[in-house]
């Protein structure tokens, strides 16, 4: 990790005071200002919807013994639910440095929580009218961050919706790419005249997601000019050879000649593209796990497998690349994938490029302009010590050429769970996902994007979705819109936290050297660092495993014990040397002290600690504390004691 000169010291931001309940409920007085205030505008709301009604309630009804016992139940079950609440995870506090939780947001805690009363569902306007436009707009906002086209009176322009996590974002992707690849094939199997189709399943398959979209456009145009009888035939025709009706068995039955096709993913990549290909019927079997280099996608072997897969005429769906890895925060050479496909379209082979950003999606605001062009490497690096590295900033630039992503507000955007995303760059394909055949665009302009999203439903994955959360999202954004002068104030906190994390774990390496060999295995992109651990006198990796299980039972979560006992909270993940890659593997098995032979059966994977660092209070300016400087003579402690009371390892 190279240094740039040290950033200007870092002025207190007042914004960042107003913007969470708190570790200590300080905001708790405008927290409770807010909803009491707008439960009592929508109980006025409710009165004044037809204020002839009289009230269905009567005023004596509360005087009721069966009403007061009801309130009484009620009370007595919150009560305990209040209780047995106090068991939970201590994701407010500083002390917290464990999964990807933090505080969430006021804005959107309230705009939640006002919006929960309403009960509106985002399947459709007919039952979301508010907050149905509010999900297409967080789209569109998220797809600003990111560098698509986010004018939806422009035809290219980006389509994104909310989702309830990364994995079903994850989801989407499979099938939209899917769906554009195949549909060229349908239209050559019904035969469609003048549309110039390909000349054959391979040439079809492999079209780039413009040339796709450009087919789709010219079908669309062609179906207008039919009489409405034609137009039903053809519908119906074309719908008969889609993948969506025959299904993976029947179209590739149908199309001998072509392959299934690949998904690449570097082996960091979450468990939920295995769940993906497994939904669609593609099977695992056609998920491949490319090596890293350092935790990061190895671009160079994606280059070769591409060209080896174009060479044996195998397609290729998508390639997927991750923007902060769920087990250890890195990000992929986004660039190098882009490039992979460049050199792969040469050969004939093309795919769809989606990036895993869950993680690390709201970094991207580090990289924004207010007015939504890319900042410089230098001038981020200008508010850094360490960020962004050369490779990081070319990964967030390579951004804008994708052709989706799946970004999680309830990670790094500090919103309740539930709050996924999915941004395409090209709203024209997602008509492919209509679950009625209803991709004949009627006008052009704004107006009719909105109002066909309107009807979300029919193009994502899920039913019912909670209107609340995409309240929730869209005021967030209103309120810090997603620029580094805004949002960006949130990870330019926490980043710059990271980097003394990393300042202060490679001191203590240094501090504990006579007792603890500690290790930053890899260094951090984002706002995630690792700590390997191996006592002296071992070599064994299932004495350093057994010693972190130690360690961590210090940090875990324990509902049998009161939280107050414990000093932090962190997590624990493990490093594989099919994972890391040989050589990796031995350099930080070697540093560590440890025989790589020592690995097997018993012992298939190192153990490590794992440190999220999204809590933007670790280093409180208002009392001169550093919970940063705390955890490491936490670690050092339980070093010592561990060290005092266990046997050797």
């Amino acid at each position: 990790m190279s240094a740039h000169d040290a950033p200007p010291p870092e002025p207190r931001d007042h914004v960042l005071d107003a913007c969470f309940l708190g570790p200590y409920g300080e905001n708790n007085a405008l927290l409770e200002k807010i909803l009491v205030e707008f439960l009592r505008d929508h109980v006025y709301w409710r009165r004044n919807f037809h204020p002839e009604d009289p009230p269905a309630i009567s005023t004596a009804a509360a005087l009721h013994p069966d009403y007061l016992a009801f309130e009484a139940r009620m009370r007595r079950e919150l009560h305990q639910l209040s209780a047995v609440l106090k068991k939970s995870v201590p994701f407010h506090s500083p002390r917290y440095i464990g999964h990807m939780a933090s505080d969430l947001l006021l804005p959107g805690l309230a705009a939640q929580m006002l919006t929960l009363p309403y009960n509106p569902n985002n399947v459709t306007e007919d039952v979301a009218p508010v907050t149905v436009d509010m999900e297409v707009q967080v789209g569109l906002q998220l797809a600003r961050m990111l560098g698509y086209p986010h004018d939806p009176t422009q035809s290219a322009c980006a389509f994104g919706h909310l989702t309830s996590g990364g994995t079903l974002a994850n989801y989407q992707a499979l099938r939209l790419a899917l769906a554009l690849k195949a549909f060229p094939l349908a239209l050559r199997a019904a035969q469609v005249p003048d549309l110039d189709l390909p000349a054959d399943d391979w040439s079809a398959f492999n079209l780039s997601h413009a040339q796709g979209i450009a087919l789709l456009d010219r079908w669309q145009q062609w179906l207008v000019a039919q009489s409405p009888q034609q137009r039903a035939d053809w519908l119906a025709r074309v719908e008969r050879e889609r993948i969506e009706q025959r299904g993976i068995a029947g179209f590739f039955a149908a199309h001998p000649d072509l392959k299934v096709p690949r998904v690449l993913a570097p082996i960091t990549a979450h468990y939920s593209w295995s769940k993906g290909l497994k939904l669609l019927g593609l099977g695992r079997d056609q998920l491949e796990l490319l090596p890293t280099r350092g935790m990061r996608l190895d671009a160079d072997a994606l280059r070769e497998r591409v060209e080896q897969l174009a060479r044996e005429h195998i397609p290729v769906l998508m390639a997927v690349a991750v923007l902060g890895s769920t087990e250890y925060g890195t990000i992929d050479p986004i660039d190098g994938v882009i490039a992979a496909r460049e050199r792969a379209r040469a050969l004939g082979l093309d795919f769809a490029v989606h990036v895993d950003a869950a993680w690390g999606g709201y970094l991207a605001t580090l990289f924004r302009n207010e007015d939504g062009s890319l900042r410089s490497r230098e001038e981020v690096a200008g508010e850094f010590s360490y960020f962004p590295s050369p490779p990081i900033h070319r990964a967030f630039e390579a951004l804008a050429h994708t052709d989706s992503v799946t970004v999680d507000p309830h990670k790094l955007g500090y919103l309740p769970f539930g709050s996924g995303a999915f941004v395409c760059r090209d709203h024209r394909a997602v008509a492919l996902l209509g679950e009625r055949a209803d991709y004949v665009f009627h006008g052009d302009g704004k107006a009719d994007y909105m109002k066909r999203y309107r009807g979300l439903g029919q193009f994502v994955p899920e039913g019912s979705k909670p209107g609340a959360a995409a309240a929730a999202v869209y005021v967030v954004h209103k309120v810090l819109p997603l620029d580094h002068v805004h949002f960006g104030r949130l990870p330019r906190t926490t980043v710059r936290a990271t980097e003394i994390f990393y300042d202060r774990a490679r001191r203590f390496t240094q501090e504990i050297a006579a007792r603890m060999r500690v290790r930053v295995p890899f260094e951090p992109d984002s706002n995630l660092v690792c700590l390997a651990f191996n006592p002296h006198g071992n070599a064994t990796v299932a004495g350093a495993n057994a010693f972190v299980r130690r360690l961590y039972e210090e940090l875990r979560t324990d509902p049998g014990h009161p939280l107050q006992l414990k000093e932090f909270f962190g997590s624990i993940t493990s490093l594989r040397p099919e994972l890391v890659g040989a050589t990796q593997t031995a350099s930080i098995l070697g540093e560590l002290g440890l025989d790589p032979a020592s690995f097997g059966a018993d012992a298939d994977r190192l153990l490590i600690l794992r440190h999220t660092l999204m809590n933007p209070y670790l280093i409180d300016r208002e009392n001169d504390i550093s919970y940063i400087e705390l955890y490491f003579d936490f670690l050092a402690r339980s070093i010592a004691a561990l060290g005092n009371a266990a046997p050797a390892v």
